[in-house]
């Protein structure tokens, strides 16, 4: 049957969104037809004057499945528990818990990163929610790469993988465990395997490596895991977010039941997954990562399949703008609040100040970054993984290359809240 693939268009004619797949039906899209409330004119208003979104913010809702429910469901139980950075990362986890359930399907085993810059950012508690989830979890504490391919087979498992630094924390850790990175690496495409002797007559044998895997650690993997995941940042809840406790005794089972529903609907359509190849709305290994989400997605219908390609352009772009190397922690956070501090917290502070400052401090790190100490660049890196970014700001009558204020007011209240504490109402607007 040959698939056709309306091109969605916007009211100038170019295109606004991907097709989408018709719910239970592969190979067959969904025709494009806005309502009279959502076409959009020329100068960005419909038809009762009001703004509407575009692009992938106007792509409508489709028919909805069972599945969509469930995925509202599951969507609800991690936020009940966790706070995930954003709103695309929750729906990127939700999806990538029901895409554990149809393995069988997928080319691609896409691996869940679910890093942060600092100890309590809820990583952990993460994972405990997506243990009681996914398909066939198998925890991963101080295991031999040995041990965990054994444990996989022609029906993948889901890895979980936590304290992810203590294995790839520093250079010297990577290159012990090189072994378990080029697992995790091949485990991402099927057919790629390990090829062990096994007996007494020492035949080879070829081992499963194909699994889905959630990995969680303090700072980035390494690159080559890196690209293969669906990062999740995680930040530290700051004053007034709250989660419920996580007890398992007492919370498991309604994980389990949610889990036991999506394996009673996905379970049908293993067929019809393998055979979907939805328009990506990103390109090469990062459309084969996100791949199994969207064709979730497209499957379960509703508001999913416009959730799904906003999450994936969103959490891409972010990614291709992160820094390689890895945060040094919330010390640098600690240190530049007390600078604003002693100077009598100034609205902004230029670079060169920041630097001066930090270099000068013998009892800090940062005069030993390199031959200068810490640089511009360096510390640009280390701030861009709490949101925070350089820009113009004016010393005295100068303009110069620094750092305002305000924008360091959200990351110094989770980070490092004891340290010369904020007003509670400052830079809420920020």
């Amino acid at each position: 049957m040959k698939a056709t693939s309306p091109q969605a268009t916007d009211a100038s004619g170019s295109a606004s969104w991907p097709p989408v797949v018709k719910p239970g039906e592969p190979g067959q899209y969904l025709p494009v037809q806005p309502s009279a409330s959502s076409t959009v004119r020329g100068d960005g208003r419909d038809a009762a004057g009001s703004t509407e979104p575009t692009g992938l913010d106007a792509m409508p809702d489709v028919p909805a499945t069972g599945g969509a429910d469930l995925l509202a469901q599951l969507k609800a139980l991690i936020a009940k528990y966790v706070i995930l950075p954003s709103e695309e990362a929750l729906d990127a986890a939700t999806l990538w818990v029901a895409a554990t359930h149809l393995q069988g399907s997928w080319q691609h085993a896409p691996r869940l990163a679910v890093v942060g810059p600092a100890k309590r950012c809820g990583k952990s508690r993460l994972l405990d929610v997506l243990t009681e989830t996914v398909h066939q979890p198998v925890i991963m504490v101080n295991s031999t790469p040995a041990a965990v391919f054994r444990s996989i087979t022609e029906e993948p498992p889901t890895l979980i993988v936590d304290e992810a630094d203590t294995i790839f924390g520093t250079p010297k850790m990577a290159e012990k465990n090189e072994e378990m990175r080029g697992l995790l690496n091949a485990g991402h495409q099927r057919d790629r395997y390990v090829l062990r002797v096994v007996g007494n007559d020492h035949k080879p044998h070829a081992f499963h490596t194909f699994a889905m895997a959630a990995i969680a650690g303090i700072g980035d993997l390494p690159d080559t895991i890196m690209d293969r995941s669906i990062v999740i940042r995680m930040r530290r809840r700051a004053d007034g977010e709250r989660v419920c406790p996580y007890r398992t005794r007492r919370d498991q089972t309604v994980l389990n039941e949610i889990r036991a529903e999506i394996v009673l609907w996905t379970k049908p359509l293993a067929d019809q997954a393998m055979h979907l190849e939805p328009k990506m709305p990103v390109e090469d290994r990062a459309a084969d990562t996100w791949e199994p989400l969207v064709i979730i997605a497209d499957l379960a219908g509703g508001p999913w399949p416009r959730l799904a390609r906003k999450a994936c352009a969103r959490m891409v772009a972010s990614e291709a703008q992160a820094e390689e190397e890895n945060p040094s922690g919330a010390r640098i956070l600690a240190d530049i609040r007390r600078i604003f501090f002693n100077r009598g917290d100034v609205e902004s502070l230029s670079t060169d100040d920041l630097l001066f400052a930090l270099n000068g401090d013998s009892e800090a790190p940062w005069a030993e970054r390199g031959r200068g100490g810490l640089s511009p660049r360096g510390l640009g890196a280390m701030l861009r993984d709490y949101g925070i970014s350089s820009g113009n700001v004016r010393v005295g009558e100068i303009q110069r290359k620094g750092y305002t204020r305000n924008k360091f007011a959200d990351a110094w209240r989770r980070y490092c809240p004891a340290v010369h504490p904020l007003d509670p109402r400052e830079g809420s607007e920020s």
